[in-house]
């Protein structure tokens, strides 16, 4: 019985270190054929990846387990390195994104201190970013996925810090540009204070004109012409204008009451009749009906020289028309038209130098009654006559007794 039990315990005992050894092996064989999974350990390489011959030798199965321990060492090392490799680039680019945040802090705040801001300032020196710090993890024990949770965290909080850089960014433009948009409005301000002073001054200076003016106009308004004609007594400074102002006298009338013209300069202590408000009145009057008497007399002097113009026209048209007739008919002999009949040469010449001066052709002859002066010849009766009658309406030789004689 009790020998038995010792077998059957023996015979348990071989079974289960059997499977024991079996399991092991197994397992061992597995683990080198299973592919790493973490993206920081690296590839075995062929050898590694060989299948290993099965054993029942214990003391070779431990000899494989050490060089796998090993080996599994190496790759935790490899991976820990790599890590602290990534952790020191981390550093690296947050040192860099802190740098800049901190030069642009630096620019804002200096812009600020242009403006004359000090709030700004002092909000941006508090909004200095500090320095993060990294601890990286030193345990050497750490499986693969403890490195990726690590370098996940350690992205993250890259991406955190250039996150937290770009608001800080953001928010010192946008104080910036409230700065400006500010000193813009105060500029604003300011310009538009200063344009209505410049009108408020421009409306005072115009009101205090209108009033000087008012009180000239009153002053003027209460000057009248003496009642009767004084007498006065030209001082140092006087002129026309002057007096015509100080006794509200029209400046011409003055001057037609002393018969001088409105120009005419006044020699010291000379004396001037200042009229009354009559003699104002009538000369005003006087000098309008002058002035109309002229403005007529400049009209009929136009009419009658636009008329004379016209006579002139149509004469020398009517000679050029009678002229071509002579030439179309051939006429005979030729003609002149006597304009004066003088009593001696030295009268015959003065007379032709006058008709020549105006355009014609002259010539003088003795005869016994005196010296005639004749115009042409103009071959034919016909244009004779048209001569005669453009020089009786040329109002350059004025006159009218212009006749037509045979020339031969």
């Amino acid at each position: 019985m009790n020998f038995s039990r010792q077998a059957l315990l023996g015979i348990g005992m071989i079974i289960g270190g059997s499977v024991m050894l079996y399991a092991m092996v197994q397992q061992i064989g597995e683990s080198n054929n299973q592919q790493p999974t973490s993206a920081m350990i690296d590839k075995p390489t062929t050898e590694q990846a060989s299948q290993q011959p099965l054993t029942t030798d214990i003391e070779t199965e431990k000899r494989i387990l050490a060089q796998k321990q090993k080996e599994r060492a190496a790759r935790v090392a490899e991976q820990e390195k790599r890590a602290q490799q990534f952790l020191t680039e981390q550093e690296a680019a947050e040192a860099e994104a802190l740098a800049k945040a901190r030069a642009e802090s630096q620019q804002y705040m200096s812009n600020t201190a242009a403006t004359g801001d000090d709030s700004d300032s002092t909000a941006a020196a508090e909004n200095v970013i500090e320095t993060p710090t990294a601890q990286p993890r030193t345990d050497s024990e750490s499986s693969a996925s403890t490195n990726e949770a690590a370098n996940q965290k350690a992205t993250a909080q890259q991406q955190e810090a250039k996150r937290q850089a770009a608001i800080k960014q953001q928010e010192a433009a946008k104080k910036l540009a409230d700065s400006k948009k500010e000193a813009e409005a105060k500029r604003q301000a300011e310009a538009k204070r200063q344009a209505d002073a410049k009108k408020q001054a421009d409306a005072q200076t115009m009101a205090e004109k209108k009033k000087a003016a008012a009180e000239q106009a009153a002053e003027a308004a209460k000057k009248e012409p003496p009642k009767s004609p004084t007498d006065y007594e030209v001082k140092r400074g006087d002129g026309l204008i002057k007096l015509a102002r100080q006794y509200n006298v029209p400046v011409e009338v003055l001057a037609q009451a002393n018969d001088m013209s409105p120009s005419t300069a006044l020699q010291l202590g000379q004396t001037l009749t200042i009229p009354s408000r009559k003699q104002v009145q009538r000369l005003e009057r006087e000098a309008a009906a002058a002035e109309k008497a002229r403005e007529e007399k400049r009209q009929k002097e136009e009419a009658l020289a636009k008329k004379s113009a016209d006579a002139k026209r149509e004469a020398q048209q009517k000679l050029s028309e009678a002229r071509q007739e002579v030439k179309e008919t051939d006429a005979k002999g030729s003609f002149g038209v006597q304009v004066a009949l003088a009593n001696d040469q030295a009268k015959a010449d003065e007379l032709a130098k006058k008709f020549q001066s105006a355009g014609y052709q002259v010539k003088t002859s003795t005869t016994s009654r005196g010296v005639r002066v004749i115009v042409g010849p103009e071959r034919g009766k016909v244009a004779a006559l048209a001569l005669k009658d453009k020089i009786n309406s040329d109002p350059k030789v004025n006159t009218t007794s212009a006749w037509v004689l045979y020339w031969r």
